[in-house]
């Protein structure tokens, strides 16, 4: 093992400690006893600048750090460690700052879509809160045409190239002026191929509100929420960070989770193996770094395999690709047996997609012509 990889493992399983351990059933704020934690501060503590911003950088990439930096601000507090304790709120303040701005941007672009005619959506950004995703994302059953003069005529924004993906996905990707988060738009379908019509229809159907930072935003459901994340790690990336972990354990333990209408929700998509087995290894995780997500029988007995576990590899948690082959072709059985005609014509397209991407990305080093 190379001194990086080894350096990026121990911090994987430290940031694991210090977001699983540290906080109560919300992920939203730190418990306050963590002595056990004390020898993680000792760590940290012993970092040069470079290796506790290597720290930073992997947090950054796993979403989770503002909920590291408190943990390490209190644990540096307690042990009276000032140097420490600086160093990370500092960060935390950098941080809180990015968040605030792209948190009021988003607020104007949802109510610039609602206001003409676009009912939205905001997926997967909100669920890491307190922390933010590096790009903003939506979904709206609007038109394609309302929603690209929305963004350009009311927001300024610019139009990014658009990949063979993206066109097959039904997505948009905007660049708007003073905000350097990039914003993604899922127009009506949801998939890689955009293969989900029924499934994105509830998205907005069973929109719930979300209050952050003073502001109302529409979100999914919770099993919504859960189906959107399954179809992203299981489906599309293959690979969890970090804050998938507490964000869904937290959306579980909650209790408001109603899983009749989440195994109805995935079998209607073809995708309750997917989402059973992406359920299935956050409740591992948590539960192998001393956190606890308790799940009904039935979802562990409909997972691809009560032994799978991902595998921390190039800085994130991957998902074995024997069950993600399995997955697809669960996926595509399903579709035909449903006689969901655009499911069954655009699911075929996703593997050859996927092995130029790999070729793109092979002989440039990027493959977002492709994917």
């Amino acid at each position: 093992m190379d001194e990086s990889r080894g350096t990026a493992d121990n911090d994987i399983c430290l940031l694991s400690r210090l977001v699983i351990q540290a906080y109560s059933a919300d992920f939203c704020a730190p418990v306050a006893e963590l002595s056990h934690l004390g020898g993680d501060l000792q760590k940290v503590a012993a970092m040069s600048a470079e290796r506790f911003d290597a720290l930073l950088k992997l947090a950054d990439m796993h979403h989770v750090s503002v909920r590291a930096l408190r943990v390490i601000e209190q644990l540096a507090e307690a042990a009276r460690r000032r140097d420490v304790q600086e160093r990370a709120k500092r960060a935390r303040e950098s941080e809180r700052r990015r968040i605030w701005q792209a948190v009021e941007w988003l607020y104007a672009i949802v109510q610039a879509l609602e206001m003409s005619g676009c009912p939205v959506a905001v997926i997967k950004s909100l669920d890491h809160w307190p922390d933010l995703g590096s790009d903003l994302d939506l979904y709206t059953s609007g038109s394609p045409r309302k929603v690209l003069g929305v963004m350009k005529e009311k927001l300024g924004a610019k139009l990014e190239p658009r990949s063979w993906g993206d066109r097959l996905a039904y997505k948009w990707n905007f660049r708007v002026p003073g905000l350097p988060e990039l914003v993604e738009i899922h127009v009506r379908y949801l998939g890689q191929t955009g293969e989900h019509k029924l499934l994105a229809e509830r998205v907005v159907a069973r929109r719930v509100m979300k209050t952050v930072n003073g502001r109302s935003f529409p979100v999914p459901a919770p099993e919504e929420r859960i189906l959107i994340s399954t179809l992203q790690r299981m489906y599309r990336h293959f690979y969890f960070r970090l804050c998938d972990m507490a964000d869904v354990a937290a959306l579980v333990r909650s209790g408001s989770v109603n899983f009749t209408e989440l195994r109805r929700a995935a079998e209607l998509a073809g995708i309750w193996p997917g989402a059973a087995t992406f359920l299935m290894l956050i409740s591992e995780y948590i539960n192998d770094y001393g956190g606890s997500m308790i799940l009904p029988r039935e979802v562990a007995d409909s997972s691809y395999s009560p032994d799978v576990r991902v595998e921390f590899r190039n800085n994130f948690l991957r998902v074995p690709m024997g069950p993600a082959a399995g997955l697809y072709g669960s996926q595509l059985l399903s579709a035909g047996r449903h006689r969901d005609v655009r499911a069954i014509s655009r699911l075929p397209l996703l593997p050859p997609l996927a092995i130029s991407a790999l070729v793109a990305f092979r002989l440039t080093g990027n493959d977002k012509g492709v994917w």
